[in-house]
């Protein structure tokens, strides 16, 4: 028996422009053509990256193992289509710096050929170990963005004893639509994957929260959900960052996840719809997670749409199917307007992470004239953190990073609401990235140097018990030298 209440109200957030319109109305496209070399990042996920365990000459099958994951927190990476393997090395990542990270280099074959799949008749006689180890072996991670291995928050769950399972379906970044269609497409095999992801956890009850301006979407939902007591399917208001996952857990079950702790510990996990999607073809198939559905959609693009396509893609390719108007991109960006990644240019690869991809044009910019603060406090009304925006800007202007760290820094989520609303264009969230990323490099450099100080004291200490040794080794040697000379001459005297 399901019992959840509704918290009333929400915390912060903005009515985005949605643009959603027209992509949300087309079926996924399944057609994409399979290009001829894909970029596979060894780097897709939260955590360490993997390492491979392929050779360059190789050749391979789609779904084949290409990299194992390296320790807990890390996520293995398949083949997304049969071929050779040209080359393991730096590529630039799909990311705004563009800096080179470890890519596999696979030349298709055209086949799509795939290896011997394990499928299984009754998943649930399996035990819930065995749920997360195949979706661990899947390479699965959660596809609402945050890329964490999704076997690793089946087992807290499990460990933790987590008695509600939430299925983030609110998509609330303006132009995203994959998971929309996703839902009223693949309802039944969503439903599926999340019933499988409740037996992985021994968790009896699941609740799939779902935006109010995607309609067809909870309709679908709704009936493949219907049959199954177990899962309980509503809908929340549109309101952007609904997706958070505090915002969501807060307003869906009125529990608040306190600062420094996961939402598992107060018995509540979440996991994105396309999460539920992979995994139900992971453990029914054994198909690992190899594609998946990036909303295309902005001013420059001539056919938006919601196409699946394999990772390792090139963007370049991409923006081809869809008839990008490279002459009218303003700006390139992968995943959302609010919280995706600006990148320099097109020849950077699909991954885990990508959601979407915008070709922006200049009309769908906001201004970049900052104007001076005029302290109207609406950064403050709109921040779902509960912070104080411009002060932390403030002090990050100064390079006061510890009082901005003070002020809640830890806890900026990013979303940008902050930004969108500032009537005087004060880039505020780019003030939170910026000192968040020189925060942490600050506190590696001195990890780096407490790091070098234990090692000196290490060494050190050690080269003192050496001396030491060496010393009381000396005077040993100099006593037994002494009693020999010693017995040497009583030896000598008894002679005489």
């Amino acid at each position: 028996m399901l019992n959840f209440f509704k918290k009333p109200g929400f915390r912060g957030g903005v009515h985005a422009e949605e643009h959603k319109t027209v992509t949300a109305a087309l079926p996924i496209v399944s057609d994409f053509p399979l290009p001829k070399k894909l970029y596979i990042p060894l780097q897709q996920h939260v955590g360490k990256p993997a390492e491979p365990v392929i050779k360059v000459g190789e050749k391979v099958l789609k779904g084949q193992l290409l990299a194992y994951s390296q320790g807990l927190i890390s996520a293995p990476v398949h083949a997304p289509s049969s071929g050779v393997i040209l080359d393991v090395n730096d590529y630039p990542a799909p990311h705004p710096s563009a800096l080179p990270i470890r890519t596999i280099v696979l030349e298709t074959d055209g086949k799509d050929e795939w290896i011997a799949t394990q499928t299984v008749d009754d998943p649930f006689l399996l035990d819930p170990e065995e749920i997360s180890f195949r979706v661990g072996a899947a390479g699965i991670v959660g596809l609402g963005g945050a890329t964490f291995p999704t076997a690793v928050k089946l087992n807290m769950g499990r460990e933790n004893h987590v008695d509600t399972l939430i299925i983030n379906g609110s998509e609330c970044e303006p132009y995203l639509c994959c998971d929309d269609r996703l839902m009223q497409e693949h309802a039944e095999k969503i439903i599926d994957g999340v019933r499988l992801m409740l037996h992985g956890m021994r968790t009896e009850q699941a609740v799939v929260a779902i935006e109010d301006n995607k309609p067809l979407a909870f309709a679908a939902m709704q009936a493949a959900a219907e049959a199954h007591a177990s899962i309980k399917v509503i809908q929340i208001p549109t309101r952007y960052p609904m997706g958070w996952d505090r915002q969501l857990i807060r307003y869906v079950t009125g529990k608040e996840v306190p600062v420094g702790c996961r939402s598992s510990e107060i018995g509540v996990t979440i996991h994105n719809v396309g999460t539920a999607y992979a995994v139900h073809k992971a453990i029914r198939y054994g198909q690992p997670l190899l594609s998946r559905i990036v909303t295309v959609a902005g001013g420059a693009v001539k056919r938006p749409m919601n196409v699946e396509v394999p990772f390792g893609t090139l963007i370049s390719e991409l923006f081809s199917f869809c008839e990008v108007n490279a002459d009218e991109t303003a700006r390139i960006v992968m995943g959302g307007p609010m919280m995706g990644d600006s990148l320099p240019h097109t020849g950077l690869p699909t991954v885990k992470a990508t959601s979407g991809i915008l070709a922006l044009a200049q009309s769908e910019l906001k201004s970049s004239d900052e104007q001076p603060c005029i302290r109207c406090a609406s950064c403050v009304s709109v921040c779902p953190a509960g912070l104080r925006p411009l002060d932390m800007a403030n002090n990050i202007r100064i390079n006061q990073l510890d009082a901005a760290v003070d002020l809640g820094l830890k806890d900026c989520i990013s979303c940008g609401c902050c930004s969108y609303i500032c009537p005087s264009n004060i880039p505020l969230v780019q003030f939170f990235k910026y000192a968040s990323g020189e925060v942490v490099a600050r506190q590696q450099a001195q990890h780096k140097s407490e790091q070098t100080k234990r090692l000196m004291d290490a060494r050190n200490a050690r080269m003192e018990r050496i001396a030491q040794q060496q010393r009381e080794d000396e005077l040993a040697r100099i006593a037994a030298k002494a009693e020999r000379e010693r017995l040497k001459a009583e030896q000598q005297g008894a002679l005489v």
